[in-house]
């Protein structure tokens, strides 16, 4: 298997392995794998957790809803608040 890297990745993955935090610039690249698995675990986890079901409560009965409008006033109410002089 033949991985291509930019420099700014290979020079990261040098400075990884340069630090002793890794033997080899295999072990960045199977941490990083890992990582990547993990966050896709992590983000399936949350859909079928949190997203789905508040989907499905929206679709059983819209008026659960905000609507965009009051949404957006509110962004712009709080943005004001935080920039105000």
């Amino acid at each position: 298997m033949t991985i291509t890297l930019t420099s700014d990745q290979a020079a990261y993955v040098e400075f990884l392995v340069n630090s002793g935090k890794y033997a080899s610039a295999s072990e960045v690249v199977q941490a990083g794998i890992d990582a990547l698995e993990n966050h896709s675990r992590y983000v399936k986890r949350w859909l079928e957790t949190d997203v789905a079901p508040v989907y499905d409560l929206m679709v059983a009965d819209p008026s659960r809803g905000i609507p965009i409008e009051d949404v957006i006033a509110q962004l712009q109410r709080h943005h004001s608040s935080r920039h105000a002089p």
